[in-house]
């Protein structure tokens, strides 16, 4: 089991009568990439600036390697923030920027600038120490504020929204840069991000957090294949859910009546955890297929729902159809487009959507925050 790097214990945040960040129990473990994400307001800028000592906890504990730093100011902590906004100083070049902090703690002058050096070449911009702020690229900015942080080999890095400045294509760039960074310092790197496809791209764990709480925490594939709440379903990507309940369970899988009558399968361990046999289940889009007919041979090892095709939109790698079932629902499904051949399936159709009950997820029908 790893080492615990950074516990928070009961931690709380109020502004006034608001209340940002609502009695969070954490433990982020040494060496890894662990990210706090969630919608704006949900407090995971707030934990972050707590952690780093920029906010002060209206309650709880923060401890760094097993000690308790709650009271301590930014600077007596090891750790260093990178921001959004880069706050370089623009009358330095690259090598005096990044060594700032360095002469800060008065390091030796040679040690000084061989960690600078080292810092740089991590971050590929060793060529460029004689470079200004204002000769670079926003990206090459950034990686500068990187090279700045982890030059004073703090205990852990905290990384707030850093790519949220740059392009698409710059901050896909930097995604893969920064996790094979992380990968070669071994340096604890907790980071808040708004996007789901970053943190999923980038961390080894992710917090998934709204109104001050955690509702669930896991892998990239834990949450998205597994979510446990509603919330989590669909601000990692998009999921269909449906409501139903639970008719029997044995064996390998549960039988559940939903969408007016159909009789689906469900994991039966899934169905283990839910709190009432009235629950929720979902599917992704991408986990379904489509076929035209009526549904005479709805038998077999494969859930199914029938329904009439009311959208049908072509998104480049898929075909996105949204189906409205006998049941009422209206399922999101996406078709690949492997071939230069469609479908065949346009609006008005009638279909059957098709998916493995293995993909079947649930999660509460009356949900219930899990932090």
């Amino acid at each position: 089991m790893s080492e615990t790097d950074v516990a928070l214990r009961g931690l709380t945040k109020r502004f006034g009568d608001m209340v940002a960040v609502d009695n969070i129990d954490l433990d982020i473990p040494r060496g890894g990439f662990f990210a706090l994400l969630g919608p704006s307001g949900c407090g995971k800028t707030t934990t972050l600036r707590m952690i780093g000592g920029f906010e002060e906890p209206t309650a709880g504990t923060i401890e760094l390697a097993g000690k308790e730093i709650t009271q301590q100011p930014p600077h007596k902590r090891d750790v260093n923030t990178v921001f959004q906004s880069y706050a370089l100083f623009p009358h330095m070049t690259v090598a005096e920027n990044v060594a700032f902090g360095l002469e800060r703690k008065r390091v030796d002058k040679a040690e000084r600038k061989q960690r600078v050096a080292e810092a740089l070449d991590l971050v590929e911009l060793g060529p460029l120490a004689s470079r200004r702020p204002a000769q670079m690229s926003g990206g090459q900015q950034q990686r500068v504020a990187l090279a700045r942080a982890l030059v004073n080999r703090p205990r852990a890095l905290l990384l707030d929204e850093p790519l949220g400045a740059l392009d698409l294509r710059l901050r896909k760039q930097l995604q893969l840069e920064l996790s094979q960074i992380q990968r070669d310092v071994g340096i604890t790197f907790i980071h808040v991000t708004h996007d789901q496809e970053e943190a999923m791209t980038m961390a080894d764990t992710i917090a998934v957090m709204r109104d001050g709480r955690i509702d669930q925490l896991g892998t990239a594939t834990e949450l998205y294949e597994h979510p446990r709440t509603a919330f989590v379903a669909n601000f990692l990507g998009n999921s269909n859910l449906v409501d139903a309940e639970v008719i029997s369970s044995s064996g390998r899988y549960a039988e559940v009546d939903a969408d007016g009558g159909a009789r689906l399968k469900v994991p039966a361990n899934a169905v283990a955890a839910a709190q009432s046999p009235q629950i929720r289940i979902g599917v992704r889009p991408e986990k379904m297929t489509l076929e035209a007919g009526n549904g005479q041979q709805l038998d077999g090892d494969s859930n199914a729902l029938l329904g009439r095709i009311v959208d049908a939109a072509y998104i480049g790698l898929a075909t996105q159809y949204v189906v409205h079932t006998e049941g009422g629902a209206d399922l999101q499904i996406f078709v690949q487009n492997s071939s230069s051949r469609t479908s065949g399936l346009d609006e008005g159709d009638r279909v059957v959507a098709r998916w493995d009950p293995e993909h079947t997820f649930v999660v509460e029908r009356e949900e219930q925050h899990a932090g």
